[in-house]
């Protein structure tokens, strides 16, 4: 009798694996003769780190991408950012849905683990509002831009340069068609535009907050006290991150960055600056310009990241509440992590220092090799691994002379961001029975 073999693969491992097969569809037709504006072969490497890039919603760059990519190749670039930035599982079920197809429980499981939802109850009725969220928001958020593209660019041109900046902001991307201008460039030319800096931010904002608060806000309008614990938690540590970010950017950059400017000015700079660390990678200052306290901060800002379930990367700012309400809890004795009068499971703790861990021990070994092969400041290098690592996207222009060993490195921190540095653990390791054995009890000292 024949043995049936069959591959099992966790949600998350396949989550992985779905990435993956995007990136590399996207690398082959990035490739392709029609994506470049020359109609020549992009090397496969660059295609791939551009792909790896878009899908990751990073916004790391080999190449300016309005002047080297064709329209084919710039269509290419912000589909794989779209569908990146909601989850594929989540476009998958949004064709489902429009062919009728009814929706398994594996594929709600898949689903739930893509869309960073808590529980698989109503996912599909989440996904449907998802959807319809995504296209309302960045239709707004275009709008919004071709008031100050058309004019610029012209009817055809700014239209579309508005659709392509509002996805890529509201997908936490950084991808940017200012290139016609000057490459690399970014939004430099718009260092204190009302229209453009107030509009980016809030396309940031939104896609930064996560699909499971959209649908709680959305059911509970603005009532406090029947919000999720997770709603709560993220909204407070958005707000602290946002508005403390700006005060301490305001401070950081009044004489370097924002000279010159009047108070309302580097008030729009200096939200923009506290904005788009949080994993969105525009800027409209030229990063190399900061001083060296708003370097550290961007570098903070870019660590942590967004909120859990949704575009943004970094170790998120629920973890980083939950590590520092561990440490608060083992500074006092208290045995319980306890946040708006709600008891936090034991494990969290221990999930929270796992990903803070994995972040850091990734982005200092990246950054130690970098250091090894290329002729470097660690200032740059680091600041942009940890870019890589949260999927931010700011770079102090060293991507395109990197080594290829070195956009490997960059590439796999961009993966690494994008599924999550527990999960990619959990993907790399094999599935395990775990046999309750009690062991010996014994003393270390530590600290």
């Amino acid at each position: 009798m024949k043995k049936k073999w069959k591959l099992k693969f966790t949600y998350t491992q396949m989550i992985a694996f779905g990435f993956f097969m995007l990136i590399m569809l996207g690398s082959l037709l990035l490739c392709l003769p029609v994506a470049s504006a020359k109609s020549q072969w992009t090397p496969f490497l660059d295609a791939m780190f551009t792909a790896t890039s878009a899908t990751c919603v990073t916004g790391l760059v080999v190449y300016d991408t309005y002047t080297h990519w064709s329209l084919f190749g710039q269509i290419i670039i912000i589909i794989l950012i779209q569908i990146g930035g909601i989850g594929f599982m989540t476009v998958i079920t949004m064709f489902s849905l429009v062919l009728k197809r009814n929706i398994s429980l594996h594929e709600r499981k898949l689903i739930m683990q893509s869309a960073g939802a808590i529980n698989v109850g109503g996912i599909v009725a989440l996904v449907k509002k998802v959807a319809a969220l995504t296209f309302l928001i960045e239709g707004t958020g275009a709008c919004l831009l071709a008031i100050r593209f058309i004019p610029e660019r012209g009817i055809a041109d700014g239209i579309y340069a508005a659709v392509f900046h509002s996805i890529s902001a509201f997908c936490n991307a950084g991808f940017d068609l200012m290139g016609k201008y000057e490459e690399f460039s970014s939004l430099t030319r718009y260092p204190s535009d009302p229209i453009v800096n107030l509009t980016i931010c809030a396309l940031i904002l939104i896609g930064g907050l996560g699909f499971s608060v959209w649908s709680d806000l959305g059911k509970n309008k603005l009532r406090w006290s029947r919000y999720q614990l997770h709603t709560k938690l993220v909204l407070m540590m958005s707000g602290i991150l946002l508005i403390g970010g700006t005060i301490l950017f305001f401070i950081f950059e009044f004489h370097a960055t924002q000279e010159g400017m009047s108070f309302l000015e580097r008030l729009t700079a200096s939200l923009f600056e506290a904005t788009t660390p949080r994993t969105a990678g525009f800027n409209t200052t030229d990063i190399n310009a900061l001083s060296e306290s708003g370097s550290i901060l961007t570098i903070v800002l870019m660590f942590i990241g967004g909120n859990p379930g949704s575009t943004a990367g970094g170790i998120k700012t629920t973890t980083l509440l939950v590590l520092i309400m561990s440490i608060s809890a083992t500074c006092s004795h208290s045995p319980n992590i306890t946040v708006f009068k709600r008891k936090l499971e034991d494990t969290i703790a221990r999930q929270a220092a796992a990903i803070v861990s994995i972040y850091m021990i990734a982005i200092l070994a990246a950054s130690l090799v970098i250091c090894a092969i290329e002729p470097i400041n660690l200032r740059q290098v680091l600041f942009e691994t940890v870019s890589a690592a949260g999927t931010v996207g700011l770079t102090t222009g060293i991507t395109p002379g990197l080594s290829a060993l070195s956009k490997c490195i960059i590439m796999f921190l961009m993966f690494g961001g994008r599924v999550g540095g527990l999960s990619l653990a959990l993907v790399l390791s094999e599935k395990r029975v775990h046999v309750p054995i009690e062991r010996p009890l014994e003393k270390i000292m530590i600290g």
